[in-house]
């Protein structure tokens, strides 16, 4: 978790998080695109701090936890996909064909209001622990944010304040 607070949280509240044993999950409200990075982050003194994007910080995390992964486990190769997928809910162009906007609302393109791509995406990321067969419920899963929400324990990863502004939140 480390690793996301360095490189996630100087660009974005992260609402929810769900760490798999296969892949993993991150619900973020991205505040900056880009941020000069710290002066202990120069790579020597001639190369210059530059701004960083959110998609280089992610990037850089991955490549970090690859080769963290590869270390101990004495591999070699590629632990993600070439491409993460990331989707823009209240991006004015580029929406997803899953998506449309009307008035300036996004909203996922199904006929239920409670099943708009917020709300959908909280509940998915928190239930994919119970979907896999690996817990009963979301709460019982250590690697991520559900048992806060619930009330259970904290968690110094989440922005619960702005999330509330975004989800409905039920407590368990």
């Amino acid at each position: 978790m480390c690793k996301i607070k360095t490189f996630i949280l100087p660009y974005a509240d992260i609402l929810a998080w769900c760490l798999m044993p296969n892949h993993f999950h991150l619900m973020v409200l991205v505040n900056k695109i880009k941020v000069v990075p710290a002066e202990s982050e120069r790579v020597t003194r001639s190369h210059p701090l530059t701004p960083r994007t959110l998609n280089d910080s992610v990037a850089i995390m991955l490549r970090s936890y690859t080769r963290a992964i590869n270390k101990q486990e004495n591999r070699t190769g590629a632990l993600f996909r070439e491409r993460t997928k990331s989707e823009c809910v209240n991006c004015p162009e580029g929406i997803a064909p899953s998506f449309f906007t009307v008035d300036g609302v996004t909203e996922i393109n199904i006929e239920l209001p409670e099943r708009q791509y917020p709300q959908v995406c909280f509940n998915y990321i928190h239930k994919n622990p119970v979907k896999a067969g690996l817990v009963k419920k979301p709460e019982n899963w250590e690697f991520s944010s559900a048992a806060a929400y619930a009330g259970l324990k904290d968690d110094e990863l989440i922005n619960k304040e702005i999330a509330k502004k975004y989800i409905e939140i039920v407590s368990g």
